[in-house]
């Protein structure tokens, strides 16, 4: 089994911490692989980084979520900020450019990363970046995102999460059907209708609605030495992020390509929404491979 390192980069308004297994630098002539979401942190990749022990594999929690602890007052999770914080990171790393698998948020501060520091990068593989603008539908997209909003405004977390899981299972374009079924019961869904008063969830908040406002300059992307490889959920086929990535796909000219399970499928079940992991790692590495 491969030993985890925990350590601690400081950076402008954060001190950001991030997990490493295996050397640095790298051995093998393999690059660093870096795993990244948002708002998931480092623990999501738990299940998924055991299976690349031939690899220096390195995870992190993006400022302001899980260890990471912000110092610039801020509450917003932007891509183009988390993209500067992991420049720094591969900097810090000295082993760049490394490979990159971002899953959701985390692809959409990776295309930012790539299209802002383009040495950084070799190959990224982004699995389901949910991109309103990608869709033919974004106005639509923007309505059904500020309708989980209002729910969590009004009935706290667990009215808010029943919405957007409403939101993101909802198959094909977000038509008048989808507006007028009524607000989602979250007991439907096993949670609790309890509410904690907060609201900075970074999930159901505006706090991070610069990831989903995303714009990819695909004149950017294209120039860009790194491979991209935007990658979709088998099971997703129809939902709101199997869309955004054949959408996105689309505006760079490729075709997405097909990974197992859905837009978790890397996760083992510790977050109550388990995933084929040991299948998925196959895939990530075959498509890694073929780079």
């Amino acid at each position: 089994m491969t030993t985890m390192q925990t350590h601690t980069l400081a950076v402008p308004g954060a001190d950001l911490a991030y997990d490493v297994r295996g050397p640095l630098p790298p051995t093998g002539g393999r690059p660093v692989l870096l795993m990244i979401g948002q708002p998931m942190t480092a623990e999501g990749f738990s299940a998924l980084a055991p299976h690349f022990t031939d690899r220096t594999v390195v995870t992190y929690d993006p400022r302001g979520l899980g260890r990471s602890v912000r110092t610039d007052g801020r509450i917003d999770h932007t891509p183009q900020q988390q993209a500067a914080d992991l420049h720094l990171l591969v900097e810090a790393l000295g082993a760049g450019p490394v490979d990159v698998f971002a899953s959701s948020g985390g692809a959409v501060t990776a295309l930012e990363l790539v299209a802002t520091y383009p040495g950084d990068v070799g190959t990224l593989v982004a699995h389901e970046p949910p991109i309103n603008a990608v869709l033919p539908d974004a106005h639509a997209a923007e309505r059904a995102r500020a309708g989980f909003y209002d729910a969590y405004q009004a009935k706290g977390t667990g009215a808010g999460m029943a919405a957007f899981i409403a939101m993101t299972s909802w198959q094909g374009e977000f038509t008048d059907a989808y507006f007028a079924q009524p607000t989602p019961d979250p007991a439907m869904f096993g949670l609790s209708t309890d509410d904690d008063g907060t609201r900075d969830d970074p999930l159901l908040s505006k706090n991070s609605w610069a990831v989903t406002d995303y714009r990819p300059d695909a004149g950017l992307l294209a120039a860009a030495p790194t491979r991209i490889v935007i990658a979709v959920g088998e099971e997703s086929a129809g939902t709101y992020t199997a869309r955004t990535a054949h959408g996105l796909a689309a505006v760079l000219g490729q075709e997405a390509v097909v990974f197992p399970s859905h837009h978790g499928g890397f996760l083992g079940g510790e977050f109550g929404y388990a995933g084929k992991p040991e299948e998925f790692a196959a895939r990530l590495r075959e498509v890694l491979d073929a780079g």
